[in-house]
């Protein structure tokens, strides 16, 4: 019995030379050798307008091919991840405009969020919250939180991870009261406090510097502060100066930061 050709996308082979197999990348030559692939990786999202279900074939090619070049290169620049990164966020938005099932897509995330060798998914929620449309993060929202609902308490990274991926969702959703709910949950700190007053700042100015209040509080309970502080300080003032309460340092020196 015949064999059947299987027809190759005519950008397959690009993607091939472009990693240039065999050959390992020092770290001098990984910005140039993340160049090319970018090149490439351009030419794939000119697709997605035109043939968005091929464009997410391809990038799954591309993905394959990053796992398999990882062994291959020293990335100590971080811009081969960074790279992967991004073509995952592609990837999600070439299954949006080719009208795939949200869940699968989320579910497909999450898959490759635990089986992560290379890291390419390491804190990359805030990325993907970006990407994913309304139906995709509402899908992928809930795949988290029935996560971190499972992750018993005595786990504290992966409910620390869950956490925060189901953080960067909220804010994409301008979700105060489930941003709120999930920080009181796992223990409010200075930068929920900044997260929150900044969704508020726009619709509720008093309510977002009781925020910035509150987070610097709990910085200063901090033997060593919080990295929250210098956007906290900076958005009182801000506030402040909106609320038209500029000078109240002045008059209640407690206030000041």
């Amino acid at each position: 019995m015949a064999k059947k050709n299987i027809r190759r996308d005519p950008l397959e082979p690009e993607i091939e030379i472009a990693f240039s197999p065999g050959v390992f990348v020092q770290d001098r030559s990984c910005c140039q050798f993340v160049e090319d692939l970018q090149r490439v990786a351009t030419r794939i999202g000119v697709l997605l307008t035109t043939d968005a279900a091929r464009a997410t074939g391809l990038l799954e090619t591309f993905l394959a091919g990053c796992h398999e070049k990882a062994e291959e290169l020293d990335d100590s620049s971080g811009e081969f991840n960074l790279f992967a990164k991004d073509l995952i966020c592609r990837w999600v938005k070439a299954r949006q405009m080719s009208g795939a099932e949200a869940g699968e897509t989320a579910t497909t995330l999450l898959a490759w969020m635990d089986d992560d060798p290379c890291a390419f998914c390491y804190e990359i929620e805030r990325q993907l919250a970006e990407a994913l449309n309304a139906p995709g993060l509402a899908a992928f929202e809930r795949l988290i939180r029935a996560r971190l609902d499972a992750t018993p308490a005595s786990e504290e990274y992966d409910r620390r991870r869950w956490a925060d991926v189901l953080r960067a969702v909220y804010v994409s959703q301008r979700n105060a009261a489930a941003y709120q709910s999930l920080a009181e949950q796992i223990g409010t700190t200075p930068k929920d406090c900044l997260a929150l007053a900044t969704m508020f700042v726009s619709s509720r100015p008093g309510l977002a510097l009781e925020w910035v209040e509150r987070g610097i509080e709990l910085g200063r309970r901090t033997a060593f502060g919080s990295e929250a502080g210098y956007g906290l300080g900076r958005l009182r003032r801000e506030l402040l100066v909106k609320l038209g309460r500029e000078f109240a340092h002045l008059i209640w020196p407690s206030l000041r930061i």
